[in-house]
């Protein structure tokens, strides 16, 4: 097992665990989270270590129960990339129930993310 592929599994662990001390541990300081939804083609963008915790706290807020099922990781390491395929399903604070494919696109240097680029599916 790689690297990467590992650091993966613990990412995907720790998200599961609502753990954002766990998550943010695996994240550079110069970090960069581009997540679905937002204004702009890229969705929206937090840059820098801190901005990545609070937008990635945003999600443990919107959906208390937000789980990532199914996974599977798939990593290049000579452009030390991994891509986490998951399912993700949680409830809303509004009660609606939440189900949705999608992936993360991981950049690494020196073992740690310095960029992850969110996409899921789009269910109407």
């Amino acid at each position: 097992m790689t690297d990467i592929n590992l650091a993966l599994e613990q990412l995907c662990d720790a998200f599961n665990e609502h753990n954002l001390d766990k998550i943010m541990s695996h994240f550079a300081e110069d970090c960069v989270l581009e997540m679905p939804r937002g204004n702009h083609p890229w969705g929206s963008r937090s840059e820098g270590r801190e901005n990545v915790r609070k937008a990635l706290a945003t999600r443990f807020e919107g959906l208390p129960d937000v789980h990532y099922g199914n996974t599977q990781h798939f990593v290049d390491n000579r452009t030390n990339t991994g891509i986490s395929k998951w399912a993700l399903t949680g409830t809303r604070r509004d009660g609606q129930r939440i189900e949705v494919w999608g992936c993360d696109f991981y950049t690494f240097h020196e073992g740690k993310v310095t960029r992850k680029d969110s996409y899921w599916k789009i269910v109407e």
